[in-house]
């Protein structure tokens, strides 16, 4: 088991001028097109952005019955911010992670529904799990699921993470294999999985959002590294570039001073930041509540914000001549 708190690294990253910048004017929005709550995104390889987002829908217990109207998926160019295609109307009670895999499916948590759905690129359903509006803790019954984390073979680990605390671990055609998880501060409990990925080398990596830490486990659920510290605060969202690099977005910890709290932060495979963007606020670059982050083919990077309601694009600033 290893520990690692990265102290002195959030310094010296904080210090050197930040490797990202904003993208301005990324996405272009047509008159009308409201996002709301943007509480998922990803990339596929046609470098087309998704944005799972609530449309005007705010986070209020008990969940509305009825289906959002309007829709909940925006597709956007990469390259241009122009808006593709929109889809998913009257379908999703309260959306929250999207996750592309490597065919280019995407994979809906429904916090509303407690379900998760993997879906064409269009929005057709190609597979459900969960019974609609049904929580439950066994092995097909979820309570708030979070996110999903897809293998190259189709399996998938999903975050079941506002009640259950847990981790589990399917088939591509998803069925149940294992889990593990509970809640509580040691080595494998959690306290709100939120965000997961699987890594370049395959070990699982879960934002343990409200005990402020992110969780390295192997294919299996054992136990490998904790990493926290300041330059994490309250991890969110994650996911893996391109380049092997992991991307987090740190939702805000109030522990923090706030100048300290909401930035985006790019961590090597060993957990060392190697650099952190953005900052907590209103203004272009900075995020109220970056709630999901994702890594697009050409190494761009995605905010998705939920008190900003919106996304926004970062790109590597280029070298100096």
């Amino acid at each position: 088991m290893r520990f690692i708190l990265l102290f002195g690294l959030f310094a010296t990253a904080s210090l050197a001028q930040s490797q990202h910048e904003v993208v301005s004017g990324w996405p272009q929005l047509p008159e009308g097109h409201v996002l709301g709550l943007c509480a998922g995104v990803g990339v596929d390889a046609q470098n087309r952005v998704y944005v799972f987002h609530r449309s005007g829908r705010v986070w209020s217990k008990p969940f509305p019955k009825e289906a959002i109207a309007a829709p909940t998926v925006s597709v956007f160019d990469g390259a241009t911010g122009r808006l593709l295609s929109s889809w998913g109307a009257n379908r999703f009670i309260m959306p929250h992670g999207l996750t592309v895999d490597h065919a280019d499916n995407l994979w809906l948590t429904d916090v509303g529904l407690h379900q998760v759905f993997k879906c064409s690129p269009a929005g057709e359903v190609l597979l459900t799990l969960g019974e609609a509006g049904v929580p439950g803790s066994d092995a097909t019954h979820f309570n708030l699921p979070t996110d999903v984390a897809v293998l190259a073979d189709g399996s998938f680990y999903m975050s079941d993470g506002y009640q259950n605390t847990r981790v589990m671990k399917f088939t591509a055609a998803g069925r149940f294999e294992f889990q593990w998880g509970t809640k509580g501060r040691g080595p494998g409990d959690f306290h709100l999985p939120h965000g997961i990925t699987v890594d370049a080398q395959g070990r699982v990596i879960v934002c343990d959002r409200e005990n402020e830490r992110l969780q390295v486990f192997d294919a299996k659920g054992a136990f490998l590294h904790e990493w926290k510290g300041p330059q994490l605060g309250k991890p969110y969202g994650i996911d893996t570039g391109p380049d092997g690099h992991l991307f987090v977005i740190d939702g805000g910890s109030p522990s923090l001073q706030p100048q300290m709290r909401g930035k985006a932060v790019e961590l090597d495979p060993t957990g060392e930041v190697l650099d952190t963007f953005g900052s907590h606020g209103k203004a272009v670059g900075q995020f109220q509540l970056g709630h999901d982050i994702a890594v697009g083919p050409d190494g761009a990077v995605y905010v998705a914000e939920g008190t900003g309601a919106r996304v926004q694009k970062f790109a590597r600033r280029k070298a100096a001549e």
